[in-house]
């Protein structure tokens, strides 16, 4: 049984950073298409960075050139550091996991119903 458990989440500042964890029990990086989502308040739950089993990544535009995703394989921590926060990067943010190759990551890195491995979320609130 795979478990996500996101933390690192906080209140910041405008222009400040912050930098995620998603620990997870298993052996899922080998195989798996890891994810980050985020959920804005009424708003739909959204892609935010993707990490394919060959390092590759993909990120929606908003979010380019100041998040990063990245993984540790021994700790089984999947990272998300975020710089340059601005107000709108407001959400719960939410570590996914999917079998898939590169390929499948490329593809469906932001659509949510395409994950089937969920974490609970840690808030980022920025003002």
């Amino acid at each position: 049984h795979v478990q996500l458990v996101e933390s690192g989440g906080g209140s910041v500042k405008a222009g400040g950073s912050l930098r995620l964890s998603c620990t997870a029990s298993g052996n899922l990086y080998t195989r798996n298409c890891m994810a980050w989502f985020r959920q804005r308040q009424g708003k739909e739950r959204e892609g935010v960075a993707a990490l394919g089993t060959d390092g590759s990544t993909s990120y929606t535009d908003s979010v380019k050139g100041r998040f990063t995703i990245s993984q540790d394989n021994a700790k089984k921590t999947l990272y998300l550091q975020m710089t340059s926060l601005r107000i709108e990067d407001t959400a719960l943010y939410v570590c996914a996991a999917e079998y898939g190759g590169p390929y499948w990551c490329e593809t469906w890195h932001s659509s949510a119903g395409s994950f089937g491995r969920w974490g609970q979320g840690t808030q980022v609130t920025v003002s």
